[in-house]
């Protein structure tokens, strides 16, 4: 793909450092996985952030030029807006199975309980075997359920995520192509939503032997490692790592783009803001370690 046709078809005025900026994927400049990859910048900071696997970096002018472009192995593209420039190109692309992949029909495998209630998109879902799927659960495309799970009724798999730009006086949402992996042994309880990644190469991923409580939302391109628990009314913000072991407590809010570590233990009702260690427990609004929180606690309470 070669960004200036791209920007060109958008109507989008655009000046490059090369006569030739192609790329195969997009991504985040700190998140990414593909070769040729196009990104944004907004912010000089993240200029530490462009790997070798970068192609093609929209950016202001400003900012172009605190960039050694002329020795970079990315071509450099201005433009007015990068951030709605790149989200724009996203939403066109997603039209192209190129950019995409190619739609293959639905599998369901042997011994599975499906209520007749269910939605289940008759395109790009794996179901394993051996899963129960209860009344009026919603599976859309680019859905994987591994052996031996169960949704319970009324959840919602492999929706669009909350992710929406300002341009000028409109807003437009962002187009999710990417999936849902769930795992084996996975148990998902009544009402809970899990969104699909907003990239083609990306996918929100819950690990074999998770569970997952009532009215729980899981964001887009969040990771769950293996035997987790999230404990009901829990939100998880799109992009955040949870590792193996973990328990979420009720009604705790996990902020976006972090991480949560192996055997990690987030409190019930604690605001999440920053990474938490392995094996660290934490507390509060904003969240703390927990033996810290206490102390305040009974410090204040004197």
């Amino acid at each position: 793909m070669e960004i200036s046709k791209i920007l060109y078809c958008l109507g989008i005025e655009h000046s490059c450092n090369k006569k030739t900026l192609e790329f195969n994927s997009l991504g985040l400049a700190g998140y990414n996985k593909g070769d040729r990859v196009c990104t944004f910048i907004e912010n000089e900071k993240y200029i530490k952030e462009l790997t070798n696997n970068i192609g093609v970096v929209l950016t202001t002018q400003d900012i172009a030029e605190k960039m050694e472009i002329n020795d970079a192995n990315f071509g450099v593209c201005i433009v007015e807006k990068p951030k709605i420039t790149y989200f724009l190109i996203h939403n066109y692309l997603t039209s192209l199975e190129e950019y995409v992949g190619t739609s293959r029909a639905t599998y369901i495998g042997e011994n599975c309980k499906i209520s007749d209630t269910a939605v289940i998109s008759p395109n790009n879902v794996k179901i394993g075997d051996n899963v129960l799927i209860e009344d009026f659960v919603v599976i859309k495309e680019n859905t994987i359920i591994g052996d031996n799970s169960i949704i319970r009724a009324g959840c919602k798999i492999g929706g669009e995520g909350f992710e929406f730009k300002v341009n000028d006086s409109a807003t437009f949402g962002v187009k999710h192509v990417g999936g849902v992996v769930i795992g084996k042994n996975v148990e998902i309880q009544y009402n809970s939503c899990i969104d699909k990644a907003i990239y083609p190469w990306d996918d929100t991923i819950i690990g074999d032997f998770t569970k997952i409580d009532n009215l729980v939302h899981i964001g887009h391109a969040v990771k769950i490692g293996k035997r987790s628990m999230i404990v009901a009314n829990s939100g998880i913000g799109g992009r955040v790592m949870i590792g193996d072991d973990a328990w979420i407590g009720f009604g705790a809010i996990i902020r976006n783009g972090i991480t949560i570590g192996n055997k990690a233990r987030i409190n019930m009702g604690s605001v999440v803001t920053k990474s938490v260690d392995n094996n660290t427990h934490v507390s509060g609004n904003f969240a703390i370690e927990h033996d810290k929180y206490i102390k305040h606690v009974k410090e204040i309470s004197k």
